[in-house]
C-alpha cells in the first residue's frame, strides 16, 4: 500500500472513530442565588466597596483617608452609601438584630463573617458583592480588597452571613 492510500485510510479511521465517540457532557451551569429582594441600595453598596480596594489596611480606621479594618470598611461604606449606622465591631456586628443568611443565598450588600484566629469567634467580616466574592480590609501592612468565597481558607473560617439591607430599622438605631 502506498503511503497517500495509507495515510487516507488512517484519517478516514480516525474521524470514524470520532464520530462513533461519546459527545463530552455540557459544562455544569453556574447557579447564583436569586435576588428575588433586590434592593436598589444593594447596587450602590457593591460599586462603594469595589471602589475602595487598594486603600491601606490600619487598626481601628474607618474613612478612605486614614484607612480600614474589616468593621470600619463596613460601617463607612453602609453610612456613606445608605446612612446606616451599623456597629462598629466584628463581634457587634455579628450579634445584631438582621437575618442570617445561608451562604447559599448570599446577596450583593450581604455581610459575611469569619473566625480567622480559630474556633468559631468572630474575628473578621466583609461585604459580600456577588458571584461568590467579598470585599474586605484583612491585615496590616495589606490593603482593601476583593477574594473569593471559595478559596480554601475562607471555606475554613466562615461562620455566617447577615442581611443588613433588608433590616435597616435594626442598623439604623445605633
Amino acid at each position: 500500500m502506498l503511503a497517500p492510500e495509507r495515510f487516507a485510510i488512517l484519517t478516514l479511521a480516525a474521524l470514524l472513530t470520532a464520530c462513533a465517540s461519546k459527545a463530552p457532557p455540557p459544562p455544569a451551569p453556574v447557579v447564583y442565588a436569586p435576588s428575588q429582594q433586590f434592593s436598589p441600595v444593594a447596587e450602590d453598596v457593591l460599586f462603594r466597596a469595589l471602589g475602595l480596594v487598594g486603600t491601606p489596611y490600619r487598626w481601628g480606621g474607618n474613612t478612605p483617608d486614614s484607612g480600614f479594618d474589616c468593621s470600619g470598611l463596613i460601617g463607612y461604606v453602609y453610612r456613606d452609601v445608605a446612612g446606616i449606622s451599623l456597629p462598629r465591631t466584628t463581634g457587634e456586628l455579628i450579634a445584631m438584630r438582621a437575618p442570617s443568611i445561608g451562604a447559599n443565598a448570599l446577596q450583593s450588600g450581604d455581610l459575611v463573617f469569619f473566625a480567622t484566629n480559630g474556633g468559631g469567634q468572630v474575628s473578621h467580616a466583609g461585604i459580600y458583592v456577588g458571584e461568590g466574592r467579598f470585599v474586605h480590609a484583612p491585615r496590616t501592612g495589606g490593603t482593601v480588597r476583593l477574594d473569593s468565597l471559595s478559596n480554601s481558607y475562607w471555606q475554613r473560617s466562615y461562620l455566617s452571613a447577615k442581611r443588613v439591607l433588608f433590616a435597616p430599622r435594626v442598623a439604623q438605631t445605633h
